[in-house]
């Protein structure tokens, strides 16, 4: 199993900066993506942003911008740098880990517990 520690979350007013990461562990043979996704109550849960095993990204349009998604490979970590924070940013943020397990046959999805991130206006 893979597991997936985050930190950062918190509280920051709006125009502010946090900044997110997470270090995924665990029975890791490849990493195919990390990435982040945020939920807010009522709301569905959608991707913010990913970074692939070939170092591209994608983005919500919500985001571009103003967040950036980066990785340290050789810690298996993704960060989040949120800038310009805006009150609609505020949510769960979820981490993302995709790849394949020491001795599995797919790729798998792990999501971390979630940090809140909370925007005042």
């Amino acid at each position: 199993q893979v597991q997936l520690v985050e930190s950062g979350g918190g509280l920051v007013q709006a125009g502010g900066s946090l900044r997110l990461s997470c270090a995924a562990s665990g029975s890791i043979y490849n990493t195919n993506s990390m990435g982040w996704a945020r939920q807010a109550p009522g709301k569905q849960r959608e991707l913010v942003a990913r970074i692939t095993s070939g170092d591209s990204t994608d983005y919500a349009d919500s985001v571009k911008g103003r967040f950036t998604i980066s990785r340290d490979n050789a810690k298996n970590t993704v960060f989040l740098q949120m800038n310009s924070l805006k009150a609609e940013d505020t949510g769960v943020y979820y981490c993302n880990w995709r790849g394949l397990r020491s001795g599995g046959y797919r790729y798998e999805d792990y999501w971390g517990q979630g940090t809140v991130v909370t925007v005042s206006s």
